[in-house]
C-alpha cells in the first residue's frame, strides 16, 4: 500500500495524544459521526408527518427522541466495530474504503482498544437509556418499546454468536433500526399513533438506509467472507448486490408513488421520487466488484449517501410544503 493511500486511509494521528481533550475527541470521532444523519432525518421526517398530518409538535420531545435516536445509533457504530475486530473482518479488510468502509479503523490503528471501545459503545447505550426514560415519564412506557428494539437491533447486528449482519438478516436489521423504527416511533411520540401515512412514509426511508449497507457491503465482501460473516453481498455477490439495490429502489419509489395517491405527499413529490430512482439505478449501474472499477463503486456509495439525505429532506420538505 502506497504512503498517499495510507494517509487517507485510516483516521487522523491528530487524534492520538493525552489529556481529556483528546480523549474526548477520539471518543466523538470513533462515534464516526458524518453518519449518524442516517438515523437523524428519519426522526425528523417522522415529525414532520405528525405536523402536517396532525398538527402536532412539541420540541422537547422531538429534542430527546433525535438525541436518544442519535446516541442509540452511535453506540451501534462503535460496538459495530468491536463485532468485527472479534471476528477478523476489520483487521484483514485490505479492501476498505475508508471511511465508507472498513469501520472506524480506530482499534486496528490503535487509537482505542477493544476494550475502550466496548466501554465507550456502553457508556452511549446508557445515555440512550436514559433519554429513553425521561421520554417514558413524559410519553408513557410505550415508548421505550421503540427504543428498546432499537437497541437490541443494534446489539445483535455485531454481537458475535448472534451476529445478524453474519447471518443474511443484517440489511433487514438496519433497515427497520435506522428507517422504521425512527419515522414511527417520531410519528408515535408527537401524536400517540401510527397511522397508514407513516408507515408509507417510512418504506422509503428503510429502503434508502438499507441501499447504503448494501452497497458499502461491496468492497468489504472478500473481508467478510474470511472471518465468515455472511452478509447478503457475500452470499449473492456483486450481481446479486445490483438486483437488491434495484429492488430497494423500486420500493422507495413506489412507496412514494402510494403515499401520493394517499395524498400523504403532494402530486409534485412525482418528479422527486423519480429523480431518486433514476439517481438509484445509477448508482446500481456502478456496483462491481472489479478492482479497475473502484472509482465507480466508490462514486455508488457517495450517490447513495446522498440519496438518503436527499430523499429524507425532500420528504420533509413536501410534508411541510403539502
Amino acid at each position: 500500500m502506497s504512503n498517499a493511500r495510507r494517509q487517507f486511509d485510516r483516521p487522523s494521528p491528530s487524534l492520538a495524544g493525552s489529556g481529556a481533550s483528546a480523549a474526548a475527541r477520539r471518543a466523538f470521532f470513533a462515534t464516526r459521526p458524518p453518519f449518524l444523519v442516517a438515523s437523524a432525518l428519519p426522526v425528523a421526517v417522522g415529525t414532520a408527518w405528525a405536523s402536517a398530518g396532525f398538527h402536532r409538535f412539541d420540541g422537547l420531545l422531538f429534542a430527546l427522541g433525535l438525541a436518544a435516536t442519535v446516541l442509540a445509533h452511535a453506540a451501534a457504530n462503535v460496538y459495530n466495530d468491536v463485532g468485527d475486530d472479534v471476528i477478523g473482518a476489520d483487521a484483514g479488510n485490505t479492501n476498505r474504503m475508508y471511511p465508507y468502509t472498513g469501520g472506524s479503523r480506530f482499534i486496528q490503528t490503535g487509537l482505542l482498544s477493544r476494550r475502550e471501545m466496548t466501554v465507550l459503545a456502553a457508556a452511549l447505550c446508557l445515555s440512550a437509556m436514559a433519554l429513553g426514560m425521561g421520554l417514558a415519564l413524559l410519553r408513557g412506557p410505550a415508548v421505550m418499546l421503540f427504543g428498546g428494539v432499537g437497541l437490541v437491533l443494534g446489539l445483535l447486528y455485531s454481537l458475535p454468536g448472534a451476529q445478524l449482519s453474519a447471518r443474511g438478516a443484517g440489511e433487514a436489521a438496519v433497515a427497520a433500526g435506522l428507517g422504521a423504527l425512527p419515522v414511527l416511533g417520531s410519528v408515535w411520540l408527537q401524536t400517540g399513533r401510527i397511522d397508514s401515512g407513516a408507515v408509507l412514509l417510512c418504506i422509503p426511508v428503510s429502503c434508502w438506509v438499507a441501499a447504503i449497507l448494501v452497497v458499502n457491503e461491496v468492497p468489504d465482501a472478500d473481508a467478510d467472507r474470511r472471518a465468515h460473516k455472511r452478509t447478503l453481498v457475500v452470499r449473492w455477490g456483486p450481481q446479486g448486490a445490483r438486483v437488491l439495490y434495484r429492488f430497494l429502489t423500486a420500493g422507495a419509489m413506489g412507496a412514494c408513488g402510494a403515499a401520493i395517491e394517499r395524498q400523504v405527499l403532494p402530486l409534485w413529490y412525482a418528479l422527486p421520487a423519480l429523480a431518486l430512482a433514476v439517481l438509484g439505478a445509477i448508482a446500481a449501474k456502478w456496483i462491481s466488484a472489479d478492482p479497475a472499477k473502484r472509482p465507480r463503486l466508490r462514486q455508488a456509495i457517495e450517490l447513495t449517501l446522498a440519496i438518503q439525505s436527499v430523499g429524507c429532506l425532500s420528504l420533509i420538505a413536501a410534508l411541510e410544503l403539502h
